[in-house]
């Protein structure tokens, strides 16, 4: 988890505290994992629009993609941090999220209802409801899933 601290120069290590440098590797990590979430999310959205309409598929892609990210920062983002049960840990992950996922897919709803080429192109959409919820779920998961 200290990749980034080990490649700065010494000068800028001493300027910068070491738990500053790791959250901001998080951050970058979490941000990435984020990214293969939203592929997931849009492509369940396109896949599913069609037999649940553009809500429940935004659902279930949701529901999805929450999944593979939970997935992805427990082995990859916070490896170490956390404990307990996998169960537990994806059952509180998705719980405390639900923040982000209010954030998320309010977003995406109002966009969907409110801006045609949203509703045409729901990469959109998911896309600005990806970013709505990504600080609050990463500040959630920090400190109540993987701490």
């Amino acid at each position: 988890m200290q990749l980034l601290l080990r490649s700065m120069p010494p000068p800028l290590r001493r300027l910068v505290p070491p738990h500053r440098v790791i959250l901001a590797e998080q951050f970058l990590r979490f941000a990435v994992v984020g990214v293969f979430g939203f592929v997931i999310d849009t492509a369940t959205v396109y896949g599913l629009r069609g037999w649940l309409g553009l809500y429940g598929a935004g659902a279930v892609a949701y529901f999805t993609a929450a999944s593979g990210n939970w997935v992805l920062n427990r082995i990859w983002t916070f490896r170490g941090y956390g404990s307990g049960p996998a169960h537990r840990q994806w059952a509180k992950f998705l719980l405390v999220n639900l923040s982000g996922f209010v954030l998320n897919r309010g977003t995406y709803a109002l966009l969907v209802a409110t801006v045609p080429l949203a509703a045409r192109q729901p990469v959109i959409a998911v896309a600005a409801g990806a970013v709505a919820g990504m600080f609050v779920n990463f500040g959630l998961s920090r400190r109540l899933v993987f701490r």
